[in-house]
């Protein structure tokens, strides 16, 4: 049914775009706002999400791979003008032994340590023009598309299916997002499957860059049950536990909770002496439960962790609200099979360091239906969109896509970046929200937001330094911040999600690459052409000078 639109949806634009100045540029926001509700007036938005069909699992595997150098992302190719810094996200350079995770990449931020082969950029998507196969595309058919649910299907059909030897990634309505959860993000479907509320990492999963997401985590059966009976599934020493390994990812002497009870735990968690409930805990050498056995390693997940990730397109609400939808563009899955001591790591990702200055090809292990060993300890399944939009096992060339970011730079944390990017302590236990989150910024040292940081640092609101909404809306013409503009958004929705136009239209383009099942490809739901991408690099191609590169830490300082 149609919805008749009043207030609510201008103010939320009011919000979105911020406040202006008397100018024609009032003019020009005021036109765009119209616009906006005259789009969504003519759209028919459905009351519940209707389910897809499923259809084959795996793909054809076709026995040879179009870009072995997969890892090295599409952003690598990005130019910086000699100036502007979109590198700094990933590759970063710690102190020795200060974490497990010694890649130590940040002097990728100033050279293209590529082989022979990476020097081309193999993402062709980034340069093919979508604007013909975009019109055929209704406005209408994309409501019609994200508010349909692809994912419950996949899991009957996994559930279903006799020779399926893989993971089964499921909690009982999560295309419904939030709804699957309770106010502490555990999964109400008892599966212990638990959400948590964290910044998206620019900008790559900002909403105005073409995707929403979700993340949980799950820890082994011994960290949800009491110490005191081993046989009680214990939500307080589950959280307990989920509390420990937060701290040890964020390397904290202590941090906050929501009310857990010690004497389901069996364990005195603040260490002073009395049994009672609790909302702050102190760092522990060991889990609690009856995972007291297992010691806690510092930024590292123990054996047995799972992560679930799914990539959703950008929804849309009847009043204009940027929301999670039901259709996912991927479900994404991690388990943790293999524990390494932080010495073991050392050595491979020295090993790692060494075969990229050898100029090897990168080599993983698929393990079929299990997913792909990415040498650190993680297994990795990921499942895509087929050309008629139900989800499949992705091939063992796509699944090199996300080796590049799963194990192969220096910023993550045990090659994850969701987690030590969640709201710290008791607030960040609950489903995702932008709403109400602040900027908060890195724990290295700036006071400045991190999205501010990172449009200053890129020159753009991408990695491609592109995106015409961001840099209409927070830069100046001269190419400066605009800080005024940033100032008047109230939280991370208002800095990130875009307007319904924009929304649409990232949807189209992710469709067409959806149809034409190439995402060897790229992935990026790109408007136009890519300018700002290189098709090739060489030992002539400039160069960050060493004055530009830009320490950055994937830990968020949500104390300021």
């Amino acid at each position: 049914m149609k919805k008749i639109l009043a207030g609510i949806f201008i103010l939320n634009t009011f919000f979105l775009f911020g406040c202006q100045s008397d100018s024609d540029d009032t003019n020009i926001e005021t036109d765009a706002t119209q616009s906006e509700l005259n789009i969504l007036n003519s759209l028919v938005f459905p009351e519940n999400n209707p389910e897809g069909l499923p259809g084959n699992l795996r793909p054809e595997e076709s026995g040879t791979t179009n870009n072995p150098e997969a890892v090295i992302p599409p952003q690598c190719y990005t130019k910086h003008e000699g100036e502007n810094n979109p590198c700094m996200t990933c590759h970063q350079t710690y102190p020795y032994k200060s974490r497990p995770n010694q890649m130590n990449d940040g002097g990728l931020q100033r050279e293209y340590a590529f082989s022979d082969l990476g020097t081309k950029n193999h993402w062709q998507n980034l340069f093919e023009d979508r604007t013909d196969a975009m019109a055929q595309i209704a406005d209408q058919q994309v409501i019609d598309y994200i508010y349909t649910d692809n994912y419950s299907p996949l899991i009957a059909q996994l559930k279903s299916s006799i020779d399926w030897q893989g993971p089964i990634p499921e909690i009982e309505n999560l295309q419904q997002g939030a709804a699957a959860f309770d106010e502490h993000g555990f999964a109400l479907d008892g599966s212990g499957w638990v959400a948590f509320n964290y910044k998206p990492l620019p900008s790559t999963f900002w909403p105005t860059n073409g995707s929403t997401d979700d993340v949980m985590i799950r820890l082994p059966e011994p960290f949800r049950t009491s110490a005191c009976d081993a046989k009680i599934l214990s939500k307080d020493t589950y959280l307990a536990n989920l509390s420990i390994l937060e701290a040890s990812i964020k390397k904290l002497d202590s941090i906050s909770t929501p009310p857990i009870d010690e004497n389901k735990v069996c364990a005195d968690l603040n260490g002073d002496g009395i049994m009672n409930v609790v909302e702050q805990i102190a760092q522990q050498d060991f889990f609690v439960g009856n995972a007291t056995p297992i010691e806690v390693t510092q930024m590292l997940y123990p054996f047995g962790t799972q992560f679930l990730h799914t990539v959703r397109y950008v929804g849309i609400k009847s009043d204009g609200e940027i929301t999670i939808p039901a259709r996912m563009k991927e479900v994404r899955y991690m388990e943790k099979f293999k524990f390494l001591p932080s010495n073991e790591l050392i050595s491979r990702y020295g090993k790692e360091r060494q075969e990229k200055i050898d100029e090897l090809l990168p080599k993983y292990t698929h393990r079929g239906d299990k997913g792909t060993d990415n040498t650190f300890g993680w297994m990795v399944q990921g499942f895509i969109e087929a050309e008629d939009g139900h989800l499949r096992k992705q091939s063992e060339e796509e699944h090199l896509f996300c080796m590049g970011c799963h194990s192969t730079i220096g910023t993550t944390i045990d090659d994850t970046f969701a987690f030590p990017r969640k709201v710290t302590g008791a607030e960040g236990w609950k489903y995702i929200s932008l709403k109400g989150m602040k900027d908060a910024p890195t724990v290295n040292g700036s006071a400045e937001g991190e999205i501010k940081h990172y449009l200053r640092t890129v020159g753009g609101g991408n990695e491609f330094r592109e995106n015409p909404e961001i840099l209409q809306r927070f830069f100046n013409d001269d190419g400066t911040l605009n800080d005024d503009a940033l100032t008047q958004a109230k939280d991370v929705y208002d800095l990130i999600t875009p307007g319904v136009r924009r929304a649409l239209d990232l949807n189209k383009a992710y469709m067409t690459i959806v149809k034409d099942q190439d995402f060897i490809h790229g992935r990026d739901a790109n408007l136009g052409v890519s300018k700002n991408v290189y098709k090739s690099v060489d030992n002539k191609t400039p160069v960050l000078p060493e004055e530009n590169t830009v320490p950055w830490d994937i830990r968020l300082n949500w104390a300021e």
